[in-house]
């Protein structure tokens, strides 16, 4: 399960042995206030083999726990996510009990290109040029749904049999503040799943064997 609107494409280089067999899951526009658990449930519909491995990236991770509770899976792999709702950030913590994230202008995400070059540090500019390219539901009440589930995501017990998988340079989850067990991938970033898949070609299948 890709990252927030995020589509196939950011696991085009992640390679797993001859003994797996990769499914690609895909993200569905919510229906008016659906919940989190009732999402998830129709996202699991993708889902035709019994017992799988998950593995979800970011909002992708959080998913997958949910979709753990409602089926069974062999194991959990959460990547630049988290997987308790203490893990957050102070500023997302914040955003969440003053209700600042209903002030988001999700919509300029759609006018990106007004201001992609305009007056913007090039490193900016490099993260618009990935999401674009990555992107794959572009849908305002998606994304403003999606934050405030990411936001208001409450979870008190951890899920079982995971592999917790962080960044040490991920500024969306930072590493600081996700509790034990963690793997630590050295200078990976939120989106570490594209730029380290060289790291997760060579350890993942040694982290699902053991």
């Amino acid at each position: 399960m890709p990252g927030l609107g995020a589509g196939k494409k950011i696991f085009t280089y992640l390679n797993l042995p001859d003994n797996y067999e990769l499914h690609y899951m895909h993200w569905l526009i919510p229906y008016r206030n659906e919940s989190l658990q009732d999402y998830s449930k129709r996202l699991a519909v993708q889902i035709t083999d019994k017992n799988p491995i998950l593995l979800g990236v970011s909002f992708g991770g959080i998913i997958i726990q949910e979709i753990a509770k409602q089926i069974p899976v062999k194991q959990l792999v959460i990547v630049s996510s988290i997987k308790h709702h203490g893990e957050m950030k102070p500023l997302f913590k914040i955003a969440n009990k003053t209700k600042l994230y209903k002030l988001l202008p999700v919509s300029l995400l759609k006018k990106r290109h007004l201001f992609q070059n305009f007056l913007l540090p090039n490193v900016i500019n490099k993260k618009l040029q990935l999401y674009q390219k990555f992107l794959e539901l572009d849908d305002t009440y998606y994304i403003n749904w999606s934050i405030k589930k990411i936001l208001t995501w409450k979870q008190t017990k951890m899920p079982e049999n995971f592999i917790h998988i962080v960044g040490e340079n991920d500024m969306v989850f930072p590493y600081r503040y996700i509790n034990a067990p963690k793997i630590i991938v050295p200078n990976g970033r939120h989106e570490m799943i594209v730029y380290k898949v060289k790291w997760f070609n060579r350890y993942l299948p040694q982290l699902l064997e053991n």
